[in-house]
């Protein structure tokens, strides 16, 4: 850590920024296998949280490594690293008292208790997109699994690097036979009943 540095204090706290908002700052982490649905479903959920006119980002794994982690790989001292990262971000943009939509595959349950740490424990909501190897396989929208199986790329979690199932998950979705409007419908009605959101959407 550098040393000679101090922590400013700024006038303006997350429950003055929250209170404009008229929402509950938090995070959405949606952790899953390569292929699961996790953008997919984020991409669709801030859609309509931004229609029921909610204050979001979403940080998507991907997008991420084009940009602040562009110089990480993808060995497990890099995966952790990576994650830290958005961890931080995150607990930034919750902190401006944003909802945050977060979608990374994030393998390790370690690297997800150490977000989970950064914010308050009603701050983090861990979402199980919970889709089989076999349908993520057979879907393969970047190819990535057919590369894997080849031997082009190494350490792809699911084939050669584990993925560690959240142990209780807040929201488990079993993306095996649902729509994305269904999906969607699950962790709404959780923020709606948990109070994170008041729904006006009709």
């Amino acid at each position: 850590m550098a040393r000679n540095i101090v922590w400013h204090n700024a006038q303006i706290k997350k429950d003055d920024r929250a209170s404009l908002t008229e929402q509950k700052p938090c995070v959405l982490w949606f952790t899953g296998l390569s292929g699961s649905g996790k953008s997919t479903i984020a991409n669709a959920l801030e859609e309509i949280l931004y229609n029921n006119k909610n204050f979001t980002y979403l940080l998507d794994g991907d997008n991420i490594r084009h940009g602040l982690n562009n110089d990480l790989g993808f060995d497990d001292e890099s995966r952790i690293e990576n994650i830290r990262r958005v961890g931080e971000v995150t607990k930034l943009f919750v902190d401006s008292g944003l909802i945050v939509l977060s979608a990374f595959i994030s393998p390790f349950q370690e690297d997800r208790n150490l977000v989970k740490g950064l914010v308050q424990v009603d701050e983090f909501i861990e979402v199980f997109v919970d889709t089989p190897l076999e349908i993520c396989e057979s879907r393969d929208p970047k190819g990535l699994y057919k590369k894997a199986r080849a031997g082009e790329i190494k350490d792809f979690t699911g084939i050669d690097s584990p993925y560690e199932v959240p142990i209780q998950a807040d929201i488990h979705i079993k993306n095996d036979n649902i729509s994305v409007e269904k999906a969607c419908e699950q962790i709404i009605n959780y923020l709606v009943e948990k109070n994170y959101i008041q729904w006006r959407n009709s």
